[in-house]
């Protein structure tokens, strides 16, 4: 179907078609938030943390590519997108109820690859499916709600073992793995709203069915795995100019936030609680401040993720990615320098504001520069932008966390700070092009 002639969609029948989005984000929230903790429970080190973290950069960098090129190829009753969809939502679920009942830390280490695997078989299909479905004049209200959804759904997720506390959980209660209970319950909520809301998006906004055209010229593709590969490696020497220069940002915004995500509970239990003994009840305070704040600043990116809509058809995604990754550097390197709770609050805005952006405006970007008929293979390959660099922090950070930067977590945060001052540099560099600005047809309300 050529892409001017696909249906306008209301802005709610975008917001149902991104619901499956929330649950997926909502996994993301519960490993960000808890994954470090689970393993400094279960024996970790501090410094063995970014090894451990490991899955999902790996899982990444080898699935989302293949996935994205196995979608543009998939022709079944289902679509070309929901089929993985599906999938990567079950093994999800399993993977959530198993967490929490870890009993050693190497069976969590295995569950966080199989979470890690099922959340990138469901992610670039699920990306490649809002680019397919929406005229190009609605990508930016596509891809703005995904960041929506993400703010929404990690807010929940950070949130949730605090709303367990104020129903009446003991915060201190621990099951015999040495996990809290509030944790474990957290867990059983996010496998819920997993299955349910990639149901939800699947069953109240389906995918166009593809024209006998684009069927026959899926099918004319060489089958097979070897197939699938080479047309990956020619989709990279293929790659759009500004594709290629977005990837200098991503080295730098991802590397950064993999090391904010690892480390900015045990920061926060320094500065603002006085420990780095994962056992001590201070240390789960810690837990529980990151929680608030994290839930705080991704309520802020669903907020901020709207308001981004009209400013960024305005002004350009990338202006509006510049200015947000240059609030999340200002938040990276105030947090260690603050030992009050309560402040904390104001200082995590700017990641806020940057998280609703990362979601979004590189997508934006992106979806402008790549030919339709490659969606899901540019899509995964643009993924590997995001785990490279986080594979990157994994393999590094053991060896500079000692030597370089003192044993300290709070050293890691203001490296992250200094690179997203970097990432800033590298987004205004970018020579892209934004879509004419046409008025919009009236919505079909009917359109499938």
């Amino acid at each position: 179907m050529e892409q001017d002639a696909k249906p306008v969609l209301s802005i709610w029948r975008i917001i149902l078609m991104n619901v499956g989005f929330f649950g997926i984000q909502f996994s993301f929230g519960l490993q960000q938030g808890n994954m470090g903790p689970i393993y400094s429970y279960l024996g970790a080190s501090e410094a063995a943390l970014p090894l451990l973290q490991l899955a999902g950069p790996v899982t990444g960098l080898v699935l989302q590519p293949i996935i994205g090129a196995m979608s543009d190829r998939t022709v079944s009753r289902f679509g070309r997108r929901v089929p993985y969809f599906l999938i990567g939502a079950i093994l999800c679920t399993i993977g959530l109820l198993a967490m929490p009942y870890s009993p050693a830390l190497w069976v969590a280490a295995l569950l966080l690859w199989l979470l890690d695997s099922a959340n990138n078989i469901t992610m670039e299909p699920y990306r490649a499916y809002v680019s397919d479905r929406l005229n190009p004049r609605q990508r930016t209200a596509g891809f703005l709600t995904q960041g929506a959804f993400t703010g929404l759904a990690q807010t929940l997720a950070y949130i949730a073992p605090t709303a367990l506390v104020l129903l009446g959980m003991h915060r201190n209660a621990l099951s015999a793995n040495g996990i809290p209970a509030i944790t474990r319950a957290a867990f059983v909520i996010g496998a819920v709203i997993s299955i349910t809301s990639i149901l939800c998006s699947v069953l109240s906004v389906p995918e166009l069915k593809s024209s006998d055209a684009e069927i026959a010229a899926i099918r004319a593709r060489k089958p097979g795995v070897r197939a699938t590969l080479a047309e990956i490696i020619e989709a990279v020497r293929e790659m759009p100019g500004p594709m290629r220069q977005m990837a200098v940002m991503s080295l730098f915004q991802w590397y950064a936030m993999m090391a904010y995500w690892s480390y900015v509970i045990y920061s926060i239990a320094l500065s603002v609680y006085h420990t780095a003994m994962p056992q001590s009840a201070g240390f789960r305070a810690a837990v529980l401040a990151n929680g608030q704040i994290g839930a705080w600043y991704n309520l802020i990116a669903f907020v901020a993720a709207f308001l981004m809509m009209p400013l960024s058809r305005r002004f350009g995604a990338r202006r509006l990615h510049a200015l947000s990754l240059a609030a999340t550097a200002i938040s990276m390197l105030s947090i260690p320098l603050i030992g009050d709770k309560t402040l904390l609050f104001v200082a995590v805005m700017g990641i806020g504001l940057g998280w609703a952006s990362m979601m979004s405006n590189p997508y934006i970007m992106l979806a402008n520069c790549i030919p339709p008929a490659r969606t899901g293979v540019y899509m995964g390959i643009f993924n590997m932008f995001i785990v490279v660099p986080m594979l990157i922090f994994g393999l590094t950070m053991p060896l500079i966390f000692h030597p370089l930067l003192g044993g300290d977590p709070r050293n890691v945060l203001l490296l992250a700070g200094a690179l997203m001052l970097l990432a800033t540099i590298a987004t205004l560099r970018i020579r892209t092009t934004e879509p004419a600005i046409l008025p919009l047809q009236q919505p079909d309300h009917h359109a499938v």
